[in-house]
């Protein structure tokens, strides 16, 4: 398998992230161990989580998914195969939330002791902190880089301007820069990165491993009624948003494809952002082998310029 370079960092990604919002959630403990032997088995390298996964689920309280994954490698033979990132930053209740340097620090120490590991590989900013000078949130990241509790940072969720500024900061300040981008960007949902943060992150090379690579599952097919949306626990946001016009128009279009390549409509989505030149590890989740076996599969998939050229189209 290809490795990516994430940004300007040490650190060489597998062409997929596992999102592991799902570990311990809608994935239980069992079932998590085996995915995650699956995917390091199937030649990937890349996790994804955050300290606040899952704590929107009744009776959780954030940092469920990080505790798996600690358990997980806490069985031995894994950490170095792996490459863990983590995010900091939501809201954690009782006040625990944003970028501010005790806040980080106070996390940071609570995600590593979940984990079970004395560094992690990617650290990121969940969402900008606004109320936080960027210059005092990058010096709290300097510290736990010289400390060795982190060997990267990243961003998710920043507006191109804001990126830009985080940027200029650290190169100002020598101070550790962004290497990554964690963007909403699929099929569907392209105006908004395409619009300023895509050129950004070519230029300044920063790494973009996006998130809802399928649309909350929109662009794998499943959801083209609003019977099949009732169906879902995610149903409300997949008619509000994606079941329109273009949706439908996009769903066709990779119907066509798939039909064309062999492969499912949710195979081509992941296939097409494989193939944006500003995208290096889209996160995708899984809750069963055959899931997962098929975001392996669609690693592999390499689509034509012509259907490229039509999904492009059909989602403009």
């Amino acid at each position: 398998m290809e490795y990516r370079k994430l940004g300007r960092s040490a650190l060489q990604v597998s062409p997929l992230c596992f999102g592991g919002n799902v570990f311990g959630w809608t994935a239980d403990e069992k079932t998590s161990f085996s995915l995650l032997d699956a995917w390091v088995d199937a030649g990937f390298n890349f996790i994804d989580t955050a300290d606040v996964y899952s704590r929107w689920a009744p009776g959780h309280a954030g940092g469920e998914s990080e505790t798996v994954i600690g358990r997980w490698l806490a069985q031995g033979g894994r950490r170095d195969k792996v490459v863990i990132a983590t995010k900091v930053g939501m809201d954690m209740g009782e006040g625990r939330i944003g970028l501010k340097p005790q806040r980080i620090r106070e996390a940071v120490e609570a995600s590593l002791r979940r984990l079970r590991v004395d560094r992690i590989d990617l650290y990121q900013a969940h969402k900008d902190d606004e109320s936080t000078p960027l210059e005092a949130t990058l010096e709290a990241f300097a510290r736990l880089i010289e400390e060795g509790k982190v060997g990267a940072i990243g961003a998710s969720n920043y507006t191109a301007p804001r990126l830009a500024e985080a940027l200029q900061v650290s190169a100002r300040q020598g101070l550790p820069r962004y290497e990554s981008l964690q963007p909403l960007y699929n099929l569907y949902d392209r105006a908004d990165f395409e619009r300023e943060l895509q050129a950004l992150c070519q230029r300044e090379q920063v790494g973009v491993m996006n998130y809802y690579a399928l649309a909350a599952g929109f662009l794998t097919g499943k959801y083209r009624s609003e019977a099949d949306v009732a169906k879902s626990p995610r149903g409300g946001m997949v008619v509000k948003k994606y079941l329109d016009d273009r949706g439908r128009k996009i769903l066709a279009a990779l119907d066509q494809a798939a039909k064309e390549t062999g492969c499912t409509p949710g195979q081509v989505a992941i296939a097409w952002l494989l193939a944006q030149p500003a995208v290096t590890s889209p996160i995708a989740s899984a809750t069963s082998l055959a899931q997962l076996q098929e975001l392996v599969q669609a690693a592999q998939l390499r689509l034509p310029a012509e259907t490229l050229r039509k999904l492009d189209a059909a989602s403009a």
